[in-house]
């Protein structure tokens, strides 16, 4: 099973916007669809509820959380992620401009590991001048992963620019993991990346993501798949296919304790 674990839409009722999702979501078995942060995290949480119910065979949505404003006591982190048909929530802390261990956040991940959701941090892409790069730091998530053993993580975008961070903490703690996100033409970007995992011993804690509209997921795949291929032409060293493989093929769904719904049917 190939699983997208990083695409959004800006706009579920953009017709072209709309096709261009379901057009990538083709190359892959099952993609998360991640939305936005803004203003009204009720609003666009119940869009995009309505958005993935209709695809429900192949999309699993995640809530958008802002722990600072919203409600985040047990019943609150319910209604706004599985009482709406979503499986997980995503946090963007830089943008969004709080510490991952603020007080109002740990008291969200305590609710988020009593439903047994797993919480995405989203802190890559373009930054806008207003967003606060220290808390994107992946070593802030070592205190969240030490006091929620059981909360299913995944560090979004590899953590970048911290991705050397990013590597210690997965491979430190058993349930946090990373979206291996990769520009396919940043060739040597992608060769750092990949060989870095593969140099820590943690190429298992990856997780395949395409980052779509900023990347297509059918691309991705195909540069991680021919990543030795990059550097046939000089002496660099490789990594063995099978573990590129392995994280383009990876049960997802299953590493996160996701139920696939489309396995009822």
């Amino acid at each position: 099973m190939v699983v997208d674990c990083h695409t959004h839409i800006r706009d579920t009722g953009d017709d072209a916007e709309v096709s261009a999702h379901l057009a990538a979501a083709e190359a892959v078995d099952r993609c998360f669809v991640l939305p936005l942060p803004g203003a009204d995290s009720g609003r666009i949480n119940r869009e995009l509820s309505a958005y993935v119910s209709k695809h429900s065979e192949r999309m699993i949505g995640f809530a958008f959380v802002d722990p600072v404003r919203d409600g985040v006591d047990a019943e609150d982190v319910r209604s706004a992620t599985v009482g709406l048909g979503l499986a997980g929530a995503v946090l963007y802390c830089c943008e969004c401009g709080f510490h991952p261990a603020h007080s109002r956040a740990i008291r969200f991940y305590e609710a988020a590991q009593e439903l047994g959701i797993p919480v995405f941090f989203h802190n890559g892409g373009r930054l806008g001048r207003e967003a606060v790069l220290g808390y994107a730091q992946p070593f802030l998530l070592d205190e969240v992963a030490g006091r929620f053993g059981d909360l299913k993580i995944v560090i979004g975008d590899l953590g970048r620019p911290f991705a050397d961070q990013t590597f210690a903490v997965i491979a430190k703690h058993p349930n946090v993991y990373a979206d291996l996100r990769i520009h396919p033409s940043r060739v040597w970007q992608v060769y750092n990346i990949v060989m870095g995992a593969h140099e820590r011993g943690v190429m298992g804690k990856l997780l395949f993501g395409s980052g779509f509209p900023a990347g297509s997921p059918g691309a991705c795949m195909e540069a991680l798949l021919g990543f030795n291929k990059l550097m046939a032409d000089t002496n660099l060293p490789a990594v063995p296919r099978g573990s590129i493989r392995n994280i383009v093929e990876r049960d997802t769904l299953q590493i996160l304790g996701l139920k696939d719904k489309s396995a009822d049917g």
